[in-house]
């Protein structure tokens, strides 16, 4: 694939960048370059790795599911301005 000018610039201006005549020449350059290395990604062959969420191996921290205090309903609202049968009362937003 290659970019040409007014790709460029379309690019530029979605981008909200100021580009000027004289860098869309080099800008030009660069993205088909990018393209091109974008291009040599797709012909490696990834058959049997397996995809990483991290470059060293981790595994989450888990913690029991069990439920701790709760029943605080009162105090969790204590402070909010108004409320009603312990639920937060806020002004309507959407008709």
């Amino acid at each position: 694939m290659s970019v040409d000018e007014k790709t460029v610039r379309r690019i530029a201006h979605l981008a909200r960048i100021a580009v000027t005549d004289d860098e869309v020449g080099p800008l030009q350059g660069e993205l088909n370059a990018i393209l091109a290395f974008v291009e040599q990604l797709g012909t490696v062959d990834v058959a049997g790795v397996e995809p990483m969420t991290s470059v060293t191996p981790m595994a989450m921290k888990k913690r029991e599911d069990v439920v701790t205090e709760g029943g605080r309903a009162a105090d969790v609202v204590a402070n909010a301005p108004e409320t009603e049968d312990n639920y937060f009362l806020v002004p309507k937003v959407v008709e």
